[in-house]
């Protein structure tokens, strides 16, 4: 009954720890909280193991329980004669006792795979939450380079409309006064993808880029030779060669606008999966990256992993499993006790000539005799057996559980290692990202006075943009480990 009550208390202290998970990134947002609530409300994986769990508590009564009693009844078609009378029916009534201890072993068993199931559906739970920061930041890095190419098509409309002037009024002068804003100053988005994903699409960027600076560098000589040529022949406006070259590369963005669209619909898809959603229901993302708050200590953090990790947990508990299971067998192999009663229906016998003159005042009387029942182990070699097994089984657990906790604390050292290196990363992006905004800043001017061709403008720009976009995957990738590391030490542990 005790181990009944503990693990009634031991279920709802479960749920209410399931569901305090939203509160774990106090500094994330609102919507990610709400869609890691969802995930562990919904999720059919996760409830199929909260329910596995469930269905293992119900093992612990049952295996508290006593051995059901045996009743044996029966009838003799003929009364048979007996000394007192004529035997009619026999009841039998016989309740089996096990040897001291086995129910208490056999329920600290019970219990004991009962919190393995347990274990397993944190591991679950741990796996998915990390599943849903993985695709949040997937996604956000996605939407970050959205943004990235809406911004970049922008500014080469700005400067479509800069170079058109310059071809209408090529001597005039009427574009001293004109300037082509500087992108917007990056923010950092609250959710981003450690998956190449964002990275890709920047390669495949970073490649446009080279192959359009050597065109535009051969574009630009030729349009300078083309220029001299045209103003001697009077056929070609000078400078209608950037106006094309800047529509080239408008057309170009279009097409990555459209690309990352259609990717950020299917990760939509994937991420609605997780919360057992509808495929085509809306995601609400932030528009920026924001680097998450982490503080990072190795001692207490290998100290969280070992007290906290669900699988170091369900090892420690197989462990004890086979530990309670050795004892119930060696109790096993002692015998079994039994109590019974035994009750003979008797009829009276008919009255013969023998019977004359004798008592037969005991004739008719039905009789109880009470019984007692041993099980004789006699055949020990397969208890010895069952005993070694569950000792070697034992052994075996111990044995997984320090492999696993060696795994895991080499685990933690690694993502260590990418955490500084993503942290790394996002300081050189954003020291790069100043340089590149400075250095663009000058360029447009030069370009506005002719010291400068269209080129370079977009070099800069694409360069400055490209950094603010690596910036971005780098704090999404520096989120996603901070999101392993607390992984490693479960969800439900400090925010640190």
């Amino acid at each position: 009954m005790q181990h009944n009550i503990r693990l009634r208390l031991f279920l709802t202290a479960t749920v209410a720890i399931t569901w305090s998970i939203i509160s774990i990134f106090a500094q994330e947002t609102d919507s990610l909280s709400h869609y890691l609530e969802v995930a562990g409300r919904n999720n059919p994986g996760l409830n199929a193991d909260f329910l596995t769990y469930k269905a293992s508590l119900e093992k612990v009564p049952q295996a508290g329980s006593w051995p059901d009693p045996e009743l044996d009844i029966g009838f003799f078609l003929k009364p048979m004669d007996i000394v007192g009378g004529r035997q009619i029916a026999d009841f039998t009534l016989m309740q089996m006792f096990p040897w001291f201890g086995t129910k208490k072993t056999a329920q600290t068993e019970a219990t004991h795979m009962a919190r393995m199931a347990y274990e397993q559906f944190r591991e679950t739970r741990d796996n998915l939450y990390l599943e849903v920061y993985t695709q949040w930041y997937v996604l956000s890095t996605l939407v970050e380079q959205l943004n990235n190419n809406r911004e970049n098509l922008q500014l080469l409309k700005q400067l479509e409309e800069l170079a058109l002037r310059k071809v209408s009024s090529p001597f005039s002068g009427s574009t001293s006064g004109y300037s082509v804003p500087a992108p917007s100053p990056a923010t950092k988005s609250s959710s981003s993808s450690p998956t190449g994903g964002g990275m890709a699409g920047m390669g495949s960027m970073g490649g446009s880029t080279t192959s359009s600076g050597t065109s535009s560098s051969s574009m630009s000589s030729m349009s300078g030779s083309g220029g001299s040529m045209s103003s001697g022949m009077g056929s070609i406006a000078p400078g209608m060669s950037d106006v094309l070259r800047v529509q080239l590369e408008v057309v170009e963005i279009e097409n990555n606008i459209e690309s990352i669209l259609s990717e950020i619909a299917a990760e939509k898809a994937r991420f609605n999966a997780l919360l057992s959603r509808p495929t085509g229901l809306e995601v609400t993302l932030p528009d920026s990256i924001a680097k998450v708050s982490f503080l990072f200590d190795e001692a207490v953090s290998q100290g969280e992993i070992e007290n906290q990790n669900p699988m170091l947990g369900m090892l420690m508990e197989e462990e004890q499993v086979f530990r309670a299971k050795g004892e119930m067998e060696k109790k096993m192999s002692y015998p079994m006790f039994g109590i019974g009663l035994q009750y003979m229906l008797i009829g009276k016998n008919a009255a013969t000539p023998m019977d004359q003159g004798m008592d037969n005042g005991m004739s008719g009387m039905d009789m109880v005799m009470p019984m007692i029942s041993i099980t004789l182990p006699i055949y020990r070699n397969k208890y010895k057996a069952q005993q070694r097994e569950s000792r070697f089984m034992q052994q075996a657990a111990r044995e997984k559980y320090r492999n696993t906790l060696n795994t895991l604390q080499s685990d933690l050292l690694r993502l260590k290692h990418q955490l500084d290196d993503a942290e790394r990363k996002i300081a050189l992006y954003r020291k790069q990202e100043q340089l590149a905004l400075t250095a663009y800043q000058l360029v447009v001017q030069e370009f506005v006075s002719a010291k400068s061709d269209l080129t370079n403008v977009i070099q800069v720009q694409r360069q400055l943009l490209d950094y603010r976009l690596r910036q971005a995957e780098a704090i999404a990738e520096y989120n996603t480990k901070v999101a392993s590391i607390r992984k490693l030490r479960s969800f439900q542990t400090s925010n640190n």
